[in-house]
């Protein structure tokens, strides 16, 4: 009997139902750093600084349900913002699979451990500052989160749609 293919593989980000598409996320925390985009020339730089809400521990948020409440210019992600959007760093599930690449070998979804994210040195956890402690944005752009990281392994390869 033949295995099947993984939803990721086999599914458009529309035709994913909620928790599968939830579960695309790894957790990583760069899509809550803060970005700054020139006015002149639409640049986009990173920051090591985070929202408000994220446990700089963890790299997860503190109160994701409720987050738009507390944070309301936090964005819910949807196929189309995905793929409009150009500030979803390299390292994005949901980025990648628009792309129409392939998660890496460090999601969780493939390795079947939520670790392997900080192992890859893709999450933000103990490398951020917290909202509140940052003062001026621009003191803390840094090109990191912008970056695929070398211990990441190599970008997934395009895949071929048949």
């Amino acid at each position: 009997m033949a295995a099947t293919e993984p939803f990721w593989r086999t599914k458009s980000l529309e035709a994913m139902t909620r928790p599968e598409w939830e579960s695309l996320c790894d957790g990583c925390g760069r899509c809550c750093l803060h970005k700054l985009r020139d006015d002149d020339t639409g640049e986009l730089a990173f920051t090591n600084v985070a929202c408000r809400l994220l446990d700089s521990a963890t790299a997860q948020c503190r109160n994701y349900a409720k987050r738009q409440r507390f944070v309301p210019d936090c964005l819910q992600l949807t196929p189309e913002l995905v793929r409009e959007i150009d500030w979803l760093p390299p390292t994005c599930a949901y980025r990648l699979l628009a792309e129409g690449r392939d998660l890496p070998s460090w999601h969780p979804l493939i390795s079947g451990r939520a670790e392997t994210v900080f192992e890859a040195a893709v999450s933000v956890a103990h490398r951020i500052v917290p909202e509140r402690d940052a003062g001026s944005l621009e003191t803390h752009v840094v090109p990191w989160p912008g970056r695929w990281p070398k211990q990441a392994g190599p970008l997934p390869k395009k895949r071929i749609r048949r």
